[in-house]
């Protein structure tokens, strides 16, 4: 079993930009039952999305002959009412092209904003799953391997990550649509301050193995990030954890932090990624 506690006190609508990331809809004629949604326009201003009805994933591409064949699904945090796409989904994403791997930013529906239709447990792991899929369904196309397709989830977004971590993922076998005959579970995933939401009692041996980051002082997130931890530990899954003094919740990618420990969090990520031969081809 490798196990290592660091514990520290102190289908398709493309839309292409200018030389930018490209967004694909997840089903052609919208989410199944909210078809009718499909055109209702997004919200965004500043540093968050919302009003998600057409989900979709935005697909960052690392530099031309730098892909290693890694990719991560990426699911922003916001207490499933907004979206923190910038400093949760794009940062993330452009931090993981420089490391060769493509990054997939996925705006998944949102349970919690108001007037929203959907059900936080069901819609965002419908979402989470298509996406999954679909990746690997079109892996070929952005030259990644189907069988390093990891998620990366940030606060609330790590409540997502957990909803297609500990099962099966089966697809249908049946399905007319080959994107619903993949597999949907990922291969590694990466919490970030992962909300308190569906942490598992136990998991089985083919859970994916896991990084996590957390400050010990963030009220929400620091315990359930131990607990399943203690978790991985109590099933033999590999698992890491960097658990910092200070910090809150919310320190993103590190890079507005006053602290140089979470300035630096990152480059244990990449250490990580490194050791579990998730950066070369």
């Amino acid at each position: 079993m490798r196990f290592l506690f660091v514990l520290m006190l102190s289908s398709t609508i493309y839309i292409q930009g200018q030389n930018g990331p490209t967004q694909i809809s997840l089903w052609d004629n919208g989410a199944p039952g909210f078809e009718e949604l499909k055109d209702k326009p997004e919200q965004a201003k500043d540093y968050w999305v919302k009003s998600v009805h057409n989900p979709s994933i935005t697909v960052y591409q690392p530099e031309e002959g730098k892909a290693n064949g890694t990719s991560v699904l990426i699911f922003p945090g916001g207490g499933h009412r907004l979206l923190v796409y910038t400093a949760e989904g794009r940062d993330p994403a452009l931090y993981l092209n420089r490391l060769g791997i493509t990054a997939f930013v996925l705006k998944y529906r949102l349970g919690r904003e108001e007037g929203s239709p959907y059900d936080l447990n069901i819609h965002p792991k419908q979402d989470a799953y298509r996406a999954m899929r679909y990746i690997r369904t079109h892996s070929d196309q952005w030259n990644i391997d189907p069988a390093k397709v990891g998620v990366m989830g940030f606060s609330a977004g790590g409540e997502v990550a957990a909803m297609v971590a500990y099962e099966t993922g089966n697809g249908d076998i049946n399905s007319q649509d080959p994107v619903e005959q993949q597999n949907g579970k990922p291969d590694f995933q990466i919490l970030v301050y992962p909300g308190p939401l569906l942490i598992p009692e136990n998991i089985e041996k083919d859970a994916p193995p896991a990084f996590i980051v957390a400050a010990i002082d963030d009220p929400c997130c620091s315990t359930p990030s131990i607990k399943l931890l203690e978790v991985y530990h109590a099933a033999g899954v590999p698992a890491e954890a960097h658990i910092y003094s200070q910090g809150g919740h919310a320190f993103n990618m590190g890079y507005r932090s006053e602290l140089n420990t979470l300035k630096t969090w990152p480059d244990r990520l990449t250490d990580w990624l490194e050791v579990n031969n998730l950066l070369s081809d």
